[in-house]
């Protein structure tokens, strides 16, 4: 009989180190993120843009970016020590509805109607999203495997 595990077991290995790659590369790109807002906030306060709302909105689309960006990386490293990944990816998909939120403008969609269905779209996954993070929070913190650590 072939025991199935020894073929298991290179796999696992193999896509952790992937996963501990790619988040170096993610910690490469958030370098390169924050020398992007740098020079972003350098323009904006050059210019003399820096109370011009929308201005201000794209600098916040950047440090949300960033903020994905950390998440995933973290994400990745929780894979890589075999820990519990779903309240990471729940809050990277929290911050990815807020930015599409704070980005949301009226003028990008043809109808009114359909800018109504979009934002009752996010205001929906938003609500859906923050109700998952807390339950999943509550179910970790009431299992007996938290109470232990």
């Amino acid at each position: 009989m072939v025991d199935i595990e020894s073929f298991i077991k290179p796999s696992e290995r193999s896509l952790r180190w992937l996963a501990l790659f790619v988040a170096y590369v993610l910690v490469f790109l958030f370098a390169i993120g924050i020398i992007d807002l740098l020079i972003e906030m350098y323009s904006v306060f050059a210019s003399g843009d820096f109370t011009d709302p929308i201005a201000i909105i794209e600098l916040i689309e950047i440090v949300l970016l960033l903020l994905i960006i950390l998440e995933v990386h973290r994400t990745l490293i929780a894979i890589v020590r075999e820990e519990p990944v779903v309240r990471i990816i729940i809050g990277v998909a929290i911050i990815a509805i807020a930015r599409q939120v704070i980005s949301f403008r009226v003028e990008d969609f043809a109808t009114a109607n359909e800018a109504l269905v979009s934002a009752a779209a996010l205001i929906g996954l938003l609500i859906v999203l923050i109700g998952g993070y807390f339950m999943v929070r509550y179910l970790e913190v009431s299992s007996p495997h938290e109470r232990e650590r």
